[in-house]
C-alpha cells in the first residue's frame, strides 16, 4: 500500500505545483497587459503601476479572462483609444506567452 499512498501523494504535489504555476503566469499576464494597456493610453509610470495592480485585481471577479477583457476595453476605449476585442485577446496570448517564458527564467 505505501506505493500507491506514496505515488497518490507525489501526483497530489505535482497538482499543488501546476495550480500555483498557472496561478503566477495568470498574475504576471495581468500585470504585464495592464503596463501594455497603460501605454497605449499614455499613463505616468505611477498611474501604470496602480493601473497593473488593478487589472491583476480585476481578474478576481469571475472565473475566467472575460472581467479582465471587459476592464481593459473599457478602460482603453474611455480614453479615446481605439482598440478591439481581437486586438486585446491577442495581448492575452502574447502576455501570457511573456508571463511564462519570465517565470521560467526566473527559477
Amino acid at each position: 500500500m505505501t506505493t500507491f499512498d506514496d505515488r497518490e501523494r507525489a501526483f497530489e504535489a505535482k497538482y499543488v505545483r501546476d495550480e500555483d504555476m498557472a496561478f503566477r503566469i495568470t498574475a504576471r499576464r495581468n500585470k504585464l497587459l495592464g503596463q501594455w494597456a497603460a501605454a497605449k493610453m499614455g499613463l505616468t509610470p505611477e498611474e501604470t503601476d496602480a493601473y497593473a495592480k488593478a487589472v491583476v485585481q480585476a481578474d478576481f471577479e469571475e472565473a475566467g479572462d472575460e472581467d479582465v477583457i471587459r476592464k481593459l476595453l473599457g478602460d482603453m476605449l474611455a480614453a479615446n483609444v481605439e482598440i478591439d476585442d481581437a486586438t486585446v485577446r491577442r495581448a492575452i496570448e502574447e502576455q501570457t506567452v511573456e508571463a511564462r517564458r519570465q517565470l521560467m527564467e526566473s527559477k
